[in-house]
């Protein structure tokens, strides 16, 4: 396979390499235009978890751009990947969100499982946990498990009695009567 390198006319010793190519019929660039860089899947990963992070810190987009001097449409840009995120930037990024830069590079978690980072990143899911931290009483905090788990089975249409029932009837012990 034949590499060619382009360069500019006129450049002292490599005057031969432009002379070498027009006589082989190549052409010569008198001025090359860089291709932008094309963002990554890396990129992509780098931006979902500074959204991830950002949300996780109640910050808004706009306020994480006031933050870093850019605006929020910039960070929308990082956000999905569309723009790189260049170095001095990420670290500003991560001492804002109060986290070390390689929380960017980590694994992705799995999204198939119920458990773990990717059930923080359903709606409404940080903010639960915050409230529920700030709960001290360990009574408090068993009885808001228990309201959740029952909203949970509402929303899934099951009452608890349905629930009892399913229980007993997987465990071969008869559902208690009403």
């Amino acid at each position: 396979m034949l590499h060619l390198s382009v360069v500019n006319v006129g450049q002292g010793p490599h005057d031969h390499v432009c002379r070498n190519l027009k006589k082989f019929g190549l052409p010569i660039m008198s001025n090359p235009t860089p291709k932008p860089k094309q963002t990554t899947a890396i990129d992509h990963g780098v931006g979902s978890r500074i959204a991830f992070l950002r949300a996780a810190n109640g910050l808004s987009q706009s306020a994480l751009a006031s933050a870093l001097g850019v605006s929020f449409q910039q960070v929308q840009k990082y956000e999905t990947g569309k723009n790189r995120v260049g170095a001095g930037r990420l670290q500003a990024i991560a001492e804002r969100l109060g986290v070390p830069v390689s929380s960017f590079f980590e694994p992705e978690p799995e999204a198939a499982t119920e458990n773990g980072p990717a059930l923080l990143r359903v709606a409404g899911a940080v903010e639960l946990l915050r409230a529920y931290n700030q709960i001290t009483d360990d009574q408090m905090r068993r009885d808001v498990i228990a309201l959740v788990k029952s909203a949970a089975r509402i929303g899934h249409g099951t009452s608890t009695a349905e629930t009892v029932a399913q229980r007993s009837a997987t465990n071969g012990a008869a559902a208690p009567s009403a």
